[in-house]
């Protein structure tokens, strides 16, 4: 009976509009919908949870030994329905051990021996903890006692390391600076479709946390500043006083102030001639990271996000050397200010952004770690793609690993509309269609063209990479072109407002658009993202009538694209019509246009913009 209830609410209505198309869903994806923890209007179910944790974690760091020391105390808490007889902790950084399961090849600097558990508590109690044998990046803990709804357990972990020599994501980034990413074990993901998250980390793929709580404390050598998630709670504490001065003022400017110059760095002008205990405590954020440097420069301002808000912090750390660094709190002010403002037009939601110098492009809560690049304007654009992340995966949950297109579409598509600020229109779009589609739509290869609902966690190279940036971003921007900026902004936050704190996945942002915009979208999502079509269009034919010319256009790739129709006249004027994906909802093959015109047509022209056609060579019809 629960099966066939769960079939009729699938044509039933959702919101005000009827389902007439079902989008594929995976069963562990329907059974959430049955145990009604997700909803078909796209908001979070009536039985909806996630679980959580709060974290206290210690570490000493004694640069420039590479090792890192660590103690934590987890309060771990069952919010699901379920009794948990085990927990799986994840061990990220045993990436770095020899013969782990790894995408791409590293070199010996990469190496270490892992993650080394010196001693684990549950609960007061001691636990025989051994090291994992197979899933080297995470492992089971079993409990004594089980672990029931609505309770939680005491956790205590207490480990060492060795950085990577070779920095990464993660890593020395040299002799005396180091950037720690995804460095104390945690409690992975417990959710209502997949159970635990036993994901491997392999290097291409990215992550999904819980929402947590964090008190980070770092002792670390006089000179050494650490640079980390959430606030910095003993400024005074850790800084001399000139310099907690200029922190203070800069949290007031607009204007880059230098907090710490080179010269103070490597003089020890800059923090207490002390060994020191660096304290920061961030609430709900899925994550923390840190960067330590005794000689990278430091220069801070802030921006108001938002009217009636405090100001955000705006922090840059780096080595003096690094040129576009120096423009590096500029490039984060102006990101943060126009992210808020105009797309997707939601305040900057954290109170500080530090943008740290290393060799990853990759984000973090409140983090960036950016490689240096001659280019300021690439500079700029991949300090705004990684900033761009605090909405997708930060503020929104995401779960990274099985879908990626969730959060690196979504920052694709706001790097390109902020280029469009920056650079240009046709700038943007140029760039756009060089570094995000062209490698694709230009490659005839079977795995380019697999369903971007592909899990991202069984995909590779090409397959991953298009899937997660360039095709999922074209397909949010034919969206926000089919429905008008207005619609679609509200449609966002309509689902960012629903999501945010918590753990959506595709089907929660396709409802939750329908509901939103009013309209059954189904047959854009399911054209788009669960097909494996490209863009290729072409004229099949262009007729005279008494009213003018139709205008055939045949739709063969499959992909439901806007595109312009470029009309030129025999006297030598010319026209142009926008049709966007809405003109392929009735028939996903083919479509008829019709051009009232008392002018003779001397050429027709299908030009797609960023939408790149496969073959361009039958885009245009010409007299004969």
């Amino acid at each position: 009976m629960q099966r066939i209830i769960f079939s009729l609410l699938i044509v039933m209505t959702l919101g005000t509009q009827l389902i007439a198309q079902q989008l594929y869903m995976p069963r562990n994806i329907k059974k959430a919908y049955e145990q009604k923890t997700r909803s078909f209007n796209g908001m979070p179910g009536s039985r909806y949870w996630q679980n959580s944790g709060n974290y206290s974690i210690n570490l000493q760091l004694q640069p420039p030994s590479r090792t890192v020391n660590g103690q934590e105390d987890i309060t771990y808490f069952n919010n699901s329905p379920d009794t948990l007889p085990y927990l799986i902790i994840k061990l990220i950084l045993n990436i770095h051990k020899p013969g782990v399961v790894r995408y791409g090849d590293v070199s010996d600097d990469y190496l270490t021996s892992g993650v080394h558990i010196d001693e684990v508590t549950v609960n007061g109690n001691k636990v025989d903890w051994k090291d994992p044998k197979y899933h080297s990046t995470w492992q089971v803990l079993h409990l004594k006692e089980k672990l029931f709804p609505k309770d939680s357990v005491q956790l205590h972990f207490k480990w060492h390391f060795n950085a990577s020599i070779e920095s990464g994501r993660e890593g020395m980034i040299d002799s005396t600076t180091y950037y720690l990413a995804y460095f104390y074990p945690r409690v992975a993901v417990y959710d209502d479709y997949n159970g635990w998250d036993t994901e491997d980390f392999t290097d291409q793929q990215e992550f999904y946390n819980d929402f947590n709580n964090y008190k980070l404390s770092v002792t670390a050598p006089k000179n050494f500043v650490v640079w980390a998630t959430g606030n910095l709670l003993n400024e005074k504490e850790v800084l001399l006083p000139n310099i907690y001065n200029r922190l203070q003022q800069a949290q007031e400017s607009d204007s880059t102030i230098h907090i710490a110059t080179l010269n103070e760095m490597l003089n020890g002008k800059v923090t207490q001639p002390t060994t020191n205990t660096w304290r920061f405590s961030a609430e709900n954020i899925t994550d923390m990271a840190l960067c330590i440097s005794d000689h990278f420069v430091w220069d801070a301002a802030s921006v108001m996000v938002a009217p009636n808000r405090k100001r955000v912090s705006v922090q840059a750390a780096y080595n003096d050397t690094a040129k576009d660094f120096h423009e590096m709190v500029q490039f984060a002010h102006h990101a943060l200010s126009w992210f808020s403002k105009y797309w997707p037009g939601v305040a900057y939601p954290f109170p500080k952004m530090t943008v740290c110098q290393g060799y990853a492009d990759m984000e973090y809560p409140m983090m960036v770690n950016d490689g240096t690049n001659k280019n300021l304007t690439f500079s700029r654009l991949v300090a705004e793609h990684e900033i761009a992340h605090t909405y997708f995966p930060f503020y929104m949950g995401i779960n990274e690993n099985r879908f990626a297109f969730m959060d690196e579409g979504w920052a694709t598509t706001f790097e390109y509309l902020i280029g469009q600020s920056d650079v240009g229109e046709e700038k943007a779009a140029d760039f756009y269609k060089s570094f995000r589609v062209k490698d694709w739509i230009e490659d005839p290869a079977a795995e380019e063209d697999l369903p971007i609902i592909t899990p991202a966690n069984v995909l590779r190279n090409a397959a991953y990479g298009n899937n997660a940036y360039g095709k999922a971003s074209l397909g949010y921007l034919a969206v926000k072109d089919m429905l008008g900026d207005s619609l679609f902004k509200h449609c966002l936050h309509t689902y960012m407002n629903r999501w945010h704190g918590k753990h959506p996945i595709p089907w929660d942002f396709f409802y939750s658009f329908n509901d939103a915009a009013k309209q059954n979208l189904n047959w854009f999502w399911q054209n788009w993202y669960f097909t494996n079509g490209y863009i290729d269009l072409s004229i099949q034919s262009v007729k005279k009538t008494t009213k003018g010319y139709v205008v055939v256009i045949n739709n063969i790739g499959g992909f439901d694209a806007p595109f312009d129709l470029k009309i030129t006249y025999t006297d030598g004027t010319t026209a142009k019509q926008h049709h966007t994906a809405m003109i392929w909802k009735n028939n996903e093959k083919q479509a008829t246009i019709n051009l009232n015109t008392a002018k003779p047509i001397q050429s027709v022209l299908i030009d797609g913009g960023i939408f790149m056609d496969a073959n361009t060579k039958d885009n245009e019809w010409r007299v004969k």
